[in-house]
């Protein structure tokens, strides 16, 4: 089987994580409503995510896909409460200091279709935010990363100067922890990519 992926994925972050291990991408839309249910438990919520998204791309693909179809799904949890993406610089404002001095959850669901069957797995990994003064806040807040970022920062970016201590997967803080969906692309779907079958025949 080629190394081709379907990915219904608008983030760039997974893009490049997958891209650097040489596979090919096929862009997928995957639009749904991301509205959380009444108390919804964050694991639940971005299981369902991602395999909504599955759904959803399938539909718009229109047809078997001949590649397998990935999607992706990640968020931040404190104290078992969602928390998404900022609405506003004073939303952000408000996350950051929710998070300062704190550890948080960050789950990321992977979850792929081949030939008729749907497979996902859920990662989740631990970061413990330093101190953060308003003036630090404010300052990241202006560089415009936090906007469009699940729990207002980037690890990527400048809001690993924030980052402590993380205990988990670096890249599926990102958005795609690469370990496991190897393990989902290898052992559900076929991939012949040989980085990725080195890493899990140890």
């Amino acid at each position: 089987m080629q190394n081709t992926l379907y990915l219904a994925s608008g983030s760039p972050r997974r893009w490049q994580l997958l891209q650097e291990l040489g596979l090919n991408l096929i862009k997928v839309s995957a639009e749904i409503d991301e509205t959380p249910f009444a108390d919804e438990p964050a694991q639940c919520y971005v299981l369902r995510m991602a395999q909504q998204k599955n759904q959803r791309a399938l539909q718009v693909l229109g047809k078997t896909p001949e590649f397998p179809l990935l999607t992706a799904d990640t968020t931040v949890a404190l104290q078992q409460q969602i928390i998404g993406k900022p609405e506003s610089e004073q939303d952000a404002a408000a996350i950051l200091k929710r998070l300062s001095g704190s550890t948080h959850q960050v789950l990321t669901a992977v979850c792929v279709h081949w030939q008729g069957q749907t497979h996902s797995v859920l990662q989740t990994s631990e970061v413990t935010f330093s101190q953060l003064t308003d003036e630090q806040i404010w300052a990241y807040i202006a560089t415009g990363e936090p906007m469009d970022k699940a729990g207002a920062f980037a690890i990527q970016g400048f809001g690993s100067l924030f980052v402590r201590h993380i205990s988990g997967s670096f890249s599926g803080i990102m958005g795609l922890p690469i370990y496991e969906t190897g393990e989902l692309l290898i052992n559900k779907c076929g991939l012949t990519n040989p980085l990725l079958a080195a890493q899990h025949a140890r």
